[in-house]
């Protein structure tokens, strides 16, 4: 996305385009098939998106609309079949998060059960705008789980595994930018990696000395934001777990460019060439 507002977006000094966002996806691959977290725009969305998306959102934000970097293209860019999605684990449902899921009407869908209502009530102006219900051909086969179940995992409450995939895979409740968000964790081969959807939107809001984030970014979170005191609450716990376990854990967010090129680099063997890039064969990005 190339949302107007230039530095206040995040867009670097020195950088003579516009500003620039991401819609991090992991692909994962496990014995009981691929495990896509998060879908980004999908087919449907690119071709059709004055009926699809808002139109608010496609105004300020500017998608790029480019069927080869929608998830069910770059899955097929891979060798491998959409048909393999067997499960989608979603952090929240807004329209840039779960665009594609009619990309892959086989798979099932794994989100918070508060999300799942949310998205249905579309109570309100920004749900409205958030939520679009003609994305969800696969609403039949959502998996949802009471916020209230689950264990501890590095002081989060409420963790839980799914239903149907190994116990790797770890949907973590980040209530505060919708009212079902989540973090999706995952147990590669060198420990666990945190994608945190919209939990945060810049890096910088994870520095624990001094937090910072482009006031355009902190603005749009602060619109679109459900609870303001349980985002916030959620960003601190974030930066906690990143100081106090960075070394078992490593966080992503959704919509940072810098973390997702960092992330999604690769050497000729598959080795990630930056020290905080994922290690696992197993964890792709797109």
């Amino acid at each position: 996305m190339c949302p107007y507002g230039g530095r206040l977006m995040g867009k670097p000094a020195d950088d003579p385009g516009p500003a620039r966002m991401t819609c991090h996806c992991l692909l994962l691959e496990t014995d009981r098939g691929l495990v896509l977290v998060d879908t980004g725009l999908g087919l449907e969305d690119i071709q059709s998106p004055t009926t699809r998306l808002s139109r608010f959102f496609v105004g300020m934000m500017r998608p790029r609309f480019d069927v080869d970097e929608t998830a069910v293209r770059q899955v097929e860019r891979l060798g491998l079949s959409p048909r393999d999605v067997r499960h989608i684990v979603l952090t929240h449902l807004d329209f840039d998060h779960a665009g594609g899921l009619a990309d892959f009407p086989h798979a099932q869908v794994h989100l918070l059960a508060d999300e799942a209502h949310a998205a249905q009530r579309r109570a309100g102006a920004i749900a409205r705008g958030r939520y679009r219900p003609q994305q969800w051909s696969t609403a039949g086969s959502w998996q949802t789980y009471a916020p209230a179940d689950g264990e501890d995992w590095f002081g989060f409450a409420c963790v839980r595994d799914l239903v149907g995939l190994p116990p790797d895979i770890l949907l973590v409740p980040l209530i505060g930018h919708t009212a079902g968000h989540a973090g999706v964790a995952v147990r590669a081969d060198e420990g666990w990696l945190l994608h945190a959807g919209d939990a945060y939107f810049s890096r910088g809001e994870l520095n624990t000395d001094h937090p910072r984030c482009p006031l355009g970014l902190r603005a749009y979170q602060t619109m679109m934001e459900f609870d303001r005191q349980a985002r916030l609450r959620n960003q601190q716990r974030l930066r906690d777990l990143s100081y106090q376990h960075g070394d078992a854990v490593r966080v992503l967010c959704a919509h940072d460019p810098v973390e997702f090129e960092t992330w999604a680099a690769r050497s000729p063997h598959g080795q990630p060439p930056h020290p905080h890039a994922p290690q696992s064969p197993g964890v792709g990005v797109g």
